[in-house]
């Protein structure tokens, strides 16, 4: 519990992943989810596996997610969730990924060579 003397910390990041379980392409469907979210208060950044999404709160987060996850068609929908609720201070997904960054000496990407 927070106290009224403490600051309150609102950080929340997620990984979502939302998919109509087909054997087709799911890249209309994945749009579909992924436009939901701009009717929220919420950044986000899609990648291969997923959207990273940030919120200032849970409540805004979870709502953010119910409707990506309503807004793909399908018989069968598939949603995976993962939440960071960070309580004890104010972080955004970026710091994380500059965390490792710094850990590394260099961005924490790399692209395949081929020969």
């Amino acid at each position: 519990m927070i106290r009224a003397d403490e600051p309150e910390y609102m950080t929340v990041i997620a990984l979502l992943s939302v998919a109509p379980v087909t054997e087709e392409s799911m890249s209309g469907e994945v749009a579909k989810a992924v436009a939901a979210l701009e009717e929220f208060d919420v950044s986000y950044e899609t990648n291969p596996m997923g959207t990273v999404i940030e919120a200032d709160d849970v409540d805004t987060l979870l709502a953010a997610v119910g409707a990506a996850h309503k807004a793909v068609d399908g018989d069968r929908v598939s949603t995976v969730l993962k939440i960071d609720d960070k309580r004890t201070r104010d972080q955004r997904a970026s710091e994380k990924v500059e965390a490792v960054e710094r850990e590394l000496g260099r961005p924490a990407k790399r692209e395949r060579t081929s020969e």
